[in-house]
């Protein structure tokens, strides 16, 4: 029988107008969409199907916002049950969700929390992320050991075979792209981020969203969720309270991720929420994977 995993996206894959023909065919949409837009006291559902793009890809709106159009297609789909689940870094809040180790309510203002901790933090530690496609992990380790001596730099996202970001100071992270360039890769490019996230920049957001997850309610999940700081299964509150703050300085260890998911037994994917960006990644880590994608509500319905 084959175990089907849910996988949800992280930040990079918002567009205007998502969630919007959800709101407009869905009487669960709307009721969600309003929850959220009174619990975080702004109207994110305006930016969500208006924009600006600007103020869309602001971090403390972008996050809220895929994690809203994420939870609202997984609470949609009825006849579509997953044996586990994982997130792609503010995704995995989306997966914790789907596992009922958070209500909802509860989860949109710990995500707004963390979002705005984040924008806040690259304001007060600005810094920069990098993609490194066609190095060895090993190899990119290494040079951001050999740049570390410039500033803060480490890989932040372990994506999918021989894609690699990596974050840290503007120093640290233009230093290791040197290094990465003369070393061999294949394409070394700076990315359009509000800062450096997954990397020792990002302490001040850590310590702010300790406080907001000590006073959330987390309960064990009922289904395991794979975690992006040890790429493992876990169930147990404690120990989900305990990565999801480590997560905001470790690298997301994604292609392990999906690697044990498949060594586990999981051989159908459904990325839940907008975009494509993790269905891309999943086919570069094994090309025999199915995997689905879940965004509109045209696929929604398949699942009603």
């Amino acid at each position: 029988m084959s175990k089907k995993a849910f996988i949800f996206p992280g930040q990079g894959s918002q567009y205007i107008g998502m969630a919007k023909d959800l709101y407009d065919n869905s009487v669960e949409a709307i009721e969600m969409i309003k929850i959220a837009d009174d619990a975080l006291g702004v109207n994110l559902s305006y930016i969500m199907f208006n924009g600006p793009e600007e103020q869309l890809k602001q971090t403390e709106f972008t996050q809220p916002a895929i994690f809203l159009h994420s939870v609202v297609l997984s609470s949609l789909i009825r006849t579509l049950q997953p044996d586990a689940a994982a997130g792609h870094s503010l995704g995995e809040y989306s997966a914790l969700v789907s596992a009922n180790a958070i209500q909802f309510y509860d989860a949109v203002k710990l995500v707004r929390a963390r979002g705005k901790a984040m924008q806040q933090a690259g304001i007060e530690n600005p810094g920069t992320l990098a993609a490194i496609v066609g190095l060895e992990p090993e190899k990119v380790e290494e040079f951001c050991k050999e740049a570390s001596s410039e500033g803060i730099v480490q890989c932040a996202n372990f994506n999918s075979p021989g894609q690699i970001v990596i974050s840290g100071s503007l120093t640290g992270v233009r230093k290791a792209m040197e290094l990465c360039k003369t070393g061999g890769a294949k394409i070394v490019k700076e990315l359009v981020v509000s800062g450096a996230f997954h990397s020792p920049l990002m302490k001040s957001a850590k310590d702010i969203l300790l406080k907001e997850l000590n006073d959330t309610p987390f309960y064990n999940a009922r289904f395991p969720v794979y975690a992006n700081v040890t790429a493992k299964p876990v169930t147990q509150k404690d120990e989900i309270k305990k990565i999801l703050y480590e997560q905001v300085t470790s690298p997301v260890r994604w292609e392990e991720t999906i690697k044990n998911m498949i060594a586990d037994g999981f051989d159908e994917f459904y990325e839940i929420g907008p975009g494509k960006v993790l269905q891309g990644l999943a086919k570069r880590i094994n090309p025999d994977v199915k995997i689905f994608g879940i965004d509109k509500y045209e696929d929604v319905e398949k699942y009603l």
